[in-house]
């Protein structure tokens, strides 16, 4: 389509245009004028956006169906996203990218804070999995393959599972839109170990990246410790602290193909001897684990969001301050304690309130030693605060 041919999607009167102009990347539905065209609309169809004097804003993609009617493409209402749009915005990811990391394994896209909302990549080498959680990215996913190929990464994958792709209407489904899958597990290399990533059958797509920092920082702490690490899915704390000198890990996870990972992690990694696992309910191990009176000198929690959403925020909460309870007195005195989330609902404050009466109900003081979040290939888009999501707080109790 030609800029002009595009429909027109307009802002109610009393709606200011002010958040859109400044860089917010989101329209909801009550601020529109939804009338019987609008809501015709497709799933992933483009539009520009005007405000109520019919000043064009944006080029948008729509969804007439979700909250977030419409989520900008380009503040140039007249851009095309064909495959030269797509190419230079990959182009610019990979650019910061390639700064950041000197072996090609990172968030590549980061949605909405690259400029290309719903849309995730992960590279692992020269494969890349791609999350197109968006219906206008899904509508485009070949030519995301094709400039994908272009920047050097000749194996492509559609990792086309989880609840947010339902949100605009699309099918869960997996996907090798170039080259092949890989037949095994792919050696990932972070902070010194080796990491297994299953990228047609893991978790999200395969690896989490966004917790490469806070394993830097945990394995300061790690030489000659003690380390559990709940929630572990491939080993990524425990695996982390073992290269930097831990006595010995315990990894805990729900998961027996995500520890078995962890375990081919840890031979990869040269740590197999000092690496135990154990499987099961998270909540059900450390309570085990109290009443068998373990002692760690450091105890990683890195649980899955337990508040993804604002209507479950205050449960969220109480499972965090539980997770916290459970974890402090499994601590050595003097020891540390780490404890993370990736709820966006869940802002720093209310998550740091929750993990401190946490600790106070589990007996232990704490001092706040470091606050951690994200690392930089996955970057945050500051007027989105949904984008700021991973939070990670390291108490010496």
């Amino acid at each position: 389509m030609t800029p002009s041919s595009l429909p027109v999607l307009r802002l109610l009167p009393k709606t200011k245009p002010q958040a859109i102009r400044h860089g917010f990347p989101w329209v909801y539905a009550n601020e529109l004028v939804m009338d019987r065209r609008t809501k015709a609309l497709r799933p992933g169809a483009l539009a520009v956006l005007e405000d109520a004097e019919r000043r064009p804003l944006a080029l948008v993609t729509v969804n007439p169906a979700s909250k977030i009617a419409a989520r900008v493409l380009d503040r140039d209402p007249g851009a095309v996203v064909d495959a030269d749009w797509i190419a230079a915005r990959l182009g610019r990811a990979l650019e910061m990218r390639a700064r950041l990391h000197d072996a090609p394994f990172y968030r590549l896209v980061h949605a909405e804070a690259d400029g290309l909302p719903g849309l995730a990549i992960d590279r692992f080498g020269d494969f890349a999995v791609m999350q197109p959680n968006a219906a206008w990215a899904e509508d485009h996913a070949g030519m995301i393959a094709d400039a994908l190929v272009t920047l050097g990464i000749g194996n492509v994958i559609k990792n086309g599972m989880g609840r947010a792709r339902a949100l605009d209407g699309l099918p869960e489904e997996m996907a090798v839109l170039r080259g092949a899958a890989p037949d095994a597990p792919v050696p990932v290399p972070m902070n010194g170990a080796i990491y297994m990533a299953d990228l047609m059958g893991g978790q999200k797509t395969g690896l989490f990246y966004d917790q490469r920092d806070n394993h830097a920082f945990a394995a300061r702490l790690a030489p000659g410790a003690r380390v559990l690490d709940v929630f572990s899915h491939v080993g990524g704390f425990a695996l982390a602290a073992l290269t930097a000198g831990a006595d010995r890990a315990l990894a805990v996870d729900g998961s027996a193909a995500a520890l078995e990972l962890a375990r081919a992690g840890a031979e990869a990694s040269g740590q197999q001897a000092r690496f135990e696992t154990r499987q099961g309910d998270a909540f059900a191990v450390l309570e085990a684990l109290g009443s068998e009176g373990a002692a760690f000198d450091l105890v990683i929690c890195d649980p899955p969001a337990f508040a993804p959403s604002r209507q479950a925020l205050e449960a969220g909460l109480r499972a965090y301050e539980r997770v916290a309870r459970l974890a402090a007195p499994l601590v050595a005195e003097g020891g540390y304690l780490v404890l993370c989330s990736c709820s966006h609902a869940a802002d720093l404050k209310r998550f740091r309130d929750a993990c401190a009466r946490g600790i106070g109900r589990g007996g232990r003081r704490g001092q706040l030693i470091h606050t951690g979040f994200a690392g930089p290939d996955h970057p945050m888009l500051p007027q989105l605060a949904e984008s700021g999501y991973l939070k990670a707080l390291v108490f010496r109790l």
